[in-house]
């Protein structure tokens, strides 16, 4: 399919760029790419300010309360398909179960969704994607970057994305399905794309004031947060302390001021 290929393109992009990128002495080891990811950055900002928060906002201000928590519950309810096939690659059945449930009564009793019964009858919702799955059975994340047109992720994360994307997310699989002659289907799946995009940028307006006033550097606020968040979904909210290598022959030197520290990549 010409789509298929298309979204696998787009996956090499920030790769290919990234090889492009004048990168001159990083500070953070898990960001080697950081002068390529603050011009990505920079353009992502760009696009956010002068397209989707003005939109984004005037979302807001025409949709009642109402309609926008029945358009965040539709669009949660979709994603609950990825998290349950990640239960099951992830080996976890109690968890599985209970998505499968959430799912299932959500698209039925909920209108397809609109209505969030499942969290009252205790059936919580989860986060889980194809990178955490990638995480849990050991891959290390890899570099830290800033897709154009999407924004922060890692060289593992961005690669569960598109599988993700490919596999499991009913909106990609009905807009590939629609290529390359049902216009309607295109057309319907970018549609529900550009509203989840609105819908999910309306739900950061606030987090974003408070953002404005606790960063110096934005960017480097972002990273932290970002990568904090992921190192919590992979690990299920415990992720491990940090462990402590000597070195064997500077054990008993006292001389030395620091010992080297690392923190694990793999499950253990």
């Amino acid at each position: 399919m010409i789509f298929s290929y298309f979204k696998y393109f787009l996956l090499f992009i920030p790769l290919i760029t990234s090889g492009c990128a004048s990168i001159s002495g990083p500070s953070d080891p898990r960001d080697p790419l950081e002068s390529y990811n603050r011009a990505a950055y920079a353009f992502n900002d760009g696009v956010d300010q002068y397209l989707l928060k003005p939109v984004s906002e005037g979302y807001n201000a025409i949709t009642p309360d109402p309609v926008i928590k029945g358009i965040n519950n539709f669009f949660s309810n979709l994603d609950d398909v990825i998290v349950i096939f990640n239960d099951l690659l992830q080996l976890k059945p109690l968890q599985f179960a209970s998505d499968t449930g959430r799912f299932i009564i959500n698209s039925t009793l909920g209108l397809g969704g609109l209505i969030d019964w499942a969290s009252d009858m205790n059936m919580p919702k989860h986060q889980e994607d194809f990178g955490q799955t990638l995480g849990y059975w050991g891959v290390p994340q890899g570099p830290y970057i800033i897709i154009p047109f999407w924004g922060p992720s890692t060289i593992r994360d961005s690669s569960g994305f598109f599988v993700d994307s490919a596999q499991f997310d009913p909106v990609w699989q009905e807009l590939e399905d629609g290529f390359p002659v049902n216009h309607r289907k295109i057309g319907t799946s970018w549609g529900l794309t550009a509203v989840k995009t609105i819908d999910t940028r309306a739900s950061l307006l606030k987090a974003e004031s408070i953002l404005n006033e606790a960063a110096l550097d934005r960017y480097t606020f972002i990273r932290e947060a970002f990568l904090q968040r992921r190192l919590n979904l992979t690990y299920d909210g415990a992720p491990p302390e940090e462990e402590v290598e000597f070195n064997e022959d500077e054990l008993f030197d006292f001389d030395e001021a620091e010992v080297p520290a690392k923190n694990p990549e793999t499950i253990k």
